[in-house]
Formats: C-alpha cells, structure tokens, sequence
C-alpha cells in the first residue's frame, strides 16, 4: 500500500504512472465514490496531454478523449448499464489505438481487459491510500514499475 497524505500525492502519483504509458495501456481505477479516482487520472493525462489540460471526470459523457502524443481516453463508467454498452462508447477502438484509463472497470464485466494496471484507492484518515498490482499476460509497459 502506498500512502496518498494529500492531493498532491494522488496527482504525483498519477504522473509517475504515465511514465512509462504507451499505446494499448490499460490503467483500471477502483475505489468507492471520492476515493480519488479522478484525480489520480487527472495527474496522469496531464503528464501526457500538458499541465494546462483540463480534466474533468467523464461521469455524465462517460468517455472523454484527449489530444496527446498517443491519445487517451478516459472512460467513467458508473453510469454504465451494462457491460455491453461500452462497446458502443468505442472501448474497442481506444484499447487498439490509445492509452486507455478506466474508473469504475468491474462494470465492465468479462469485457475488462486481462492485461492492465488496477490501482485501488480507498481513504485513510483524511489522505488516500493506493495498492497497485499489474495483472497482465502481455508486454505492459507497467510490467517491472517501481514506485
């Protein structure tokens, strides 16, 4: 477990992720409601998009895209229906063609990708701890991180 004392830690911590982030990188966020989830991905497109990007959780649009190097979409799938219907939002096309950073991943069912990088955070006083765990069977760029 990591330890996230504060905002700046979660928007580092996003950061220190894109690092090493390349087309087809999947980056699964987990956590209840205000567990820092979007600011965590807010730490991580900006890494890769630039400091100015504004990043907003996609709760309402459920997907946003972003203009970078290699392209990033952010999925916010809480609203989702059904798994089903994310194919419909162009998961397919962002898992060939971009980085691709998912909140609420388990409402993606058997569709959740098995090569990815799940970052859990659950709140610990008032900061934010991370447990990080790369679960793949491919080339991940997150394969050997070291945080």
């Amino acid at each position: 477990m990591l330890a996230l004392p504060d905002e700046s830690a979660t928007l580092a911590l996003g950061a220190a992720l894109a690092g090493p982030a390349k087309r087809g990188a999947v980056i699964a966020l987990h956590g209840p409601l205000g567990a820092g989830k979007t600011t965590l991905a807010r730490g991580f497109i900006r890494a890769l998009a630039g400091a100015d990007e504004e990043v907003v959780s996609p709760t309402f649009t459920l997907v946003q895209i972003y203009d970078a190097p290699t392209p990033i979409w952010h999925f916010d799938l809480y609203r989702l229906d059904k798994p089903e219907d994310v194919l419909e939002l162009g998961l397919e096309e962002a898992l060939a063609a971009a980085i691709t950073v998912i909140e609420w991943p388990e409402r993606l069912g058997r569709l959740l990708p098995a090569d990815r990088l799940d970052v859990t955070l659950s709140a610990q006083g008032t900061g934010r701890q991370a447990e990080i765990v790369y679960r793949g069977v491919g080339d991940s760029p997150w394969r050997n991180v070291k945080l």
